[in-house]
């Protein structure tokens, strides 16, 4: 007797492989773009950080003991914030300092939670909190 059947795969068999094969990479992916806004934040936190330890160096430097101006006219802190605003999508990164030059505020929008920004401060605080809490102008982080 003649087995005239060719081996391999089926046609349904090749479709759930298929089929598997689309899920995970739908997976995979969505998960890649999670990490990758993670790791912008990340990047703000740090340009932000950058911003903080400057200001420190800007204050104690050259006999200024004030804060005023720091974010227009020290050029590593105004690189760190134009490399904020470049990760956080071109959103405004705010820095602000009080008319005596005594306290200071930076913040910038987060990409994986689009309502929080980070924000820093003269106190050394750096903390992630609701946008709407912080007031415009403000040169302090709020406290949770």
């Amino acid at each position: 007797m003649l087995n005239n059947r060719s081996r391999g795969f089926t046609l349904i068999e090749l479709l759930v492989v298929i089929a598997i094969i689309g899920i995970l990479s739908a997976v995979v992916l969505a998960s890649l773009n999670t990490a990758r806004s993670k790791g912008s934040d990340a990047a703000i936190q740090s340009d932000l950080s950058t911003v903080q330890t400057e200001a420190e160096i800007y204050y104690s430097g050259a006999g200024n003991n004030t804060y005023l101006n720091m974010c227009t006219a020290d050029q590593t802190i105004k690189n760190a914030i134009a490399g904020a605003q470049s990760t956080n999508g071109g959103n405004t990164v705010h820095c602000v300092t009080d008319s005596g030059g005594t306290v200071y505020a930076a913040y910038s929008p987060l990409v994986s939670k689009s309502t929080y920004d980070w924000c820093v401060d003269s106190t050394g605080l750096a903390t992630s909190t609701l946008a709407s809490k912080i007031t415009a102008g403000a040169t302090a982080c709020p406290t949770q």
